[in-house]
């Protein structure tokens, strides 16, 4: 591996969504302190869970193992109705760290189903962010809302009213996997309604974009990512599509030796809810087997930045947003 080079995709790492996430449980760890309660982990990584607990975030599954009166906040996956009325039905202060363009598509789906429509959701069975979009139709609408996850589902769709059709996405889904299941949509139902916007999220589209521009530069793509981060194993994937193998590793110790043999070129990425510290960890490995240089390539800039909540600015921010 002597005299190989790594080469940086750009952008990678954390998006603008999974930065506000775990500002808001900082920002309640300092203001309400310990413990602070959060549904599902805040972010899929290991690194970022781990911190975050080390400092008294507690990560739960069920509301109901929040004691009375304590401080709940939402992952960036977004969480069902039903969740919400059980949190407010105890008294919970809760802070929503729900990622602003999976709320959109929320807004969207309960939209649909005041008009009337059934929706079609493209996504992940068991995803957190599938079950927090399926979950804002009302319980027992059992045929409001239909997951599909290959295009061989839609064949076996069945719909109330093909005129009153519309489909909605997973954000972290790979585009190409949902043009295919889009594309068969569209057949099957001419009239189906799609969503205003595409619902891949900017991040993980731009993400996508530069890991298919340097797959082809190099031999080998390393994904910085845990195994339960949906857009890491699509970023994987779309690597794997352009030919090039391709690992995803939680940490830099998961680096195994056989994959450096013969490489000349490495490839490095990391998924949204990655921090930019383990890409650091992985190039230092890297070297460590005798990589001799490490170059970023060039791609989109990203400006995109949400607003906290309310209750979580600082004094400063309040009386910015006053004047």
């Amino acid at each position: 591996m002597n005299n190989s080079e790594v080469l940086l995709a750009s952008p990678r790492g954390f998006c603008a969504g999974v930065d506000r996430a775990i500002e808001i449980v900082e920002r309640a760890l300092q203001r309400f302190n310990p413990p602070i309660y959060v549904r599902h982990e805040i972010v899929h990584n290991t690194y970022v869970v781990d911190y975050l607990k080390a400092r008294g975030a507690v990560f739960i599954e069920d509301i109901s193992q929040v004691p009375l009166g304590s401080t709940l906040i939402y992952s960036a996956h977004g969480v069902p109705r039903a969740v919400r009325k059980q949190a407010e039905a105890r008294g919970l202060k809760i802070f929503d760290a729900t990622c602003p363009l999976v709320t959109k598509v929320h807004v969207e789906v309960m939209k649909l189903r005041r008009e009337g429509f059934e929706i079609i959701m493209i996504g992940h069975a068991g995803h957190p962010e599938v079950e927090g979009t399926m979950g804002q139709a009302e319980q027992g609408e059992a045929s409001g809302m239909m997951l599909v996850q290959t295009v061989e589902d839609v064949a076996d769709l069945q719909v109330a009213d093909i005129e009153k059709l519309a489909y909605v996405s997973q954000t972290t889904l790979s585009v190409d996997e949902t043009a295919d299941i889009i594309l068969a949509l569209k057949k099957r139902f001419p009239h189906i309604r799609a969503p205003k916007k595409e619902d891949i999220c900017y991040a993980t589209q731009n993400r996508q974009d530069a890991v298919k521009f340097m797959a082809p530069l190099v031999d080998v793509v390393i994904v910085v990512g845990s195994p339960t981060s949906s857009n890491s194993n699509r970023l994987r994937e779309v690597a794997e599509k352009k030919g090039v193998p391709a690992y995803m590793v939680d940490s830099a110790q998961e680096i195994q030796p056989q994959w450096l043999k013969g490489v000349k070129r490495f490839g490095v990425t990391a998924g949204a809810s990655a921090p930019e510290v383990l890409v650091q960890e992985v190039i230092e490995t890297l070297k460590s087997y005798g990589a001799q240089s490490v170059r970023q390539l060039d791609g989109v800039t990203e400006h995109v930045t949400f607003p906290l909540p309310r209750g979580l600015k600082s004094d400063v921010e309040r009386r910015a947003l006053n004047e």
